[in-house]
């Protein structure tokens, strides 16, 4: 199926539910005691998403967050896990790898898992980004971004380049489903991205693209989730995505933050659809049949996330 410019699918939420809501939580910076607060609270609640880590460790200061070569890191993401909870991956560690790292954390995360991930996210600091910086582009866009940005991201990330030491583009396409790329400041991502998730041809080594919702720490976070947001997403019979690092001031001192706990409990008691990430995007795949991204559609999506990083920062 092709998606054309402007194209909305209505979805019919499974179990009578009237909208779908989860997170891809980055772990930059949570420390597992952050992270044991965090999650013990969702899954209070009900909702059941998806944590992104690192399969390895690199030598960085603890506050970076954890990662899978930690034994109690580890065996708490493999208790969420049994528990209901996806595991994403969000590249091999924290710094940059070469390929050989990149496949042995592939390997490490489905000893550890028991599969290879189904979704993943592209950490900031890493160089082997796949279609990342300026690679997220085509055309006339690409060249404002590069322009807006002075160039820091040209020519910068080099996962999907053949024969470079950082490209794994067809481990990507062999091992993992779903890769996240533009982030919306709204709460509605399917509105803001009706075909998710996509095929691009223009970029063969990802099997699928899915967007997210701005929530990066708790404030844009608590933003999007806001009382209004929420009504709006369960009138609209919608489906958000959360884009959050919940080691980005969700718990200070050992505290959660007030406004999160009282949004997400006020949201646990809607008709939503609770689940991980790779459980919603194969449910929209199944429901809609392959989606192919049309030139039409590329443009669009491209020209609203480029106007929304220009403007607000938009991840």
């Amino acid at each position: 199926m092709s998606v054309a410019a402007g194209s909305v699918t209505p979805v019919g939420w499974p179990e009578g539910r009237r909208f779908a809501f989860t997170v891809f939580d980055d772990p930059d910076g949570q420390t597992l005691e952050a992270g044991r607060e965090i999650y013990a609270l969702l899954a209070d609640l009900g909702f059941r998403t998806t944590k992104g880590v690192w399969p390895l460790a690199a030598d960085l200061p603890p506050g970076w967050g954890g990662s899978c070569e930690d034994a109690a890191y580890r065996e708490w993401c493999v208790r969420l896990q049994t528990d209901g909870f996806e595991i994403g991956y969000h590249n091999a560690r924290q710094t940059t790898s070469p390929r050989e790292n990149t496949e042995r954390a592939l390997d490490r995360f489905f000893e550890v898992f028991g599969h290879y991930p189904v979704t993943m996210s592209n950490h900031y600091n890493c160089d082997e980004d796949i279609y990342w910086g300026e690679y997220r582009l085509t055309g006339i866009y690409r060249r404002v971004y590069n322009l807006a940005t002075r160039g820091k991201y040209h020519a910068k990330y080099f996962g999907h380049v053949p024969e470079h030491p950082y490209f794994w583009g067809d481990l990507c396409k062999s091992r993992i489903r779903y890769v996240r790329n533009f982030v919306f400041r709204h709460v509605d991502t399917l509105a803001m991205c009706p075909g998710m998730p996509y095929h691009d041809p223009q970029r063969p080594f990802v099997n699928r693209w899915y967007a997210s919702s701005e929530g990066a720490n708790v404030r844009s976070f608590t933003e999007t989730v806001s009382e209004r947001n929420q009504d709006l997403l369960m009138e609209r019979g919608g489906g958000c995505i959360m884009y959050a690092h919940f080691g980005h001031g969700f718990v200070d001192g050992g505290k959660l933050d007030r406004g999160f706990v009282a949004l997400m409990t006020r949201l646990a008691g809607s008709e939503g659809w609770f689940v991980p990430v790779g459980t919603l995007l194969d449910y929209l795949e199944s429901s809609k049949g392959p989606t192919t991204l049309s030139d039409d559609r590329r443009a669009d999506l491209e020209r609203r996330w480029l106007w929304a990083k220009l403007r607000h920062g938009t991840s």
